[in-house]
């Protein structure tokens, strides 16, 4: 199973939209307190749009009862990694958690020194210090599902009440 895991957030936009994200790719979220909002924040609904009653997550304490609930792989985002999130093999299907500091600094040094082998980052240009971590999460977890087949993603728009159905560009 994916899952995202956001340290210590500070924006509820940010959180709003990768909520969503979440629900649209069937990935847990893991929120590491504490939370620079609250979770019934007006912004954060907003962002989540009416998603959010779809979003499977959970809320830690910190770090350590995080790691304590959760066994699987990490996988660390920072600026400072070295290999670019494309180069690891994310089709195992293991427990996966992709793991995104707080948005003014980051995942604490001593937690990527930890497992140096896994710290990573999206590859840019020198004019840019780091994407916009809502940003970030998307680009990393549909790398992650393509790698997977897209498991379990629809690849049709659904013929179900309320949509226009899979053929619809095709109908005059």
């Amino acid at each position: 199973m994916n899952n995202i895991v956001l340290f210590e957030p500070e924006i509820p936009q940010n959180t709003g939209n990768i909520m969503r994200t979440c629900v649209a790719t069937g990935t847990k979220l893991h929120l590491i307190k504490p939370l620079g909002f609250e979770l019934d924040s007006a912004h954060l609904k907003r962002c989540g749009v009416n998603y959010i009653d779809k979003l499977k997550y959970e809320v830690y304490d910190n770090w350590e009862d995080f790691k304590r609930k959760n066994k699987g792989i990490y996988y660390y985002f920072t600026r400072y990694g070295h290999k670019p999130h494309t180069s690891f093999n994310y089709s195992n299907r293991e427990d996966l958690y992709f793991i995104f500091g707080k948005e003014s600094t980051g995942i604490p040094k001593e937690i990527l020194k930890e497992d140096l082998e896994h710290c990573m980052r999206i590859p840019m240009t020198s004019d840019v210090r780091a994407l916009n971590v809502s940003n970030a999460v998307a680009v990393v977890i549909y790398e992650a599902l393509r790698q997977q087949n897209y498991n379990g993603l629809l690849m049709d728009e659904p013929d179900d009440l309320g949509h226009k159905g899979k053929d619809f560009l095709e109908r005059d």
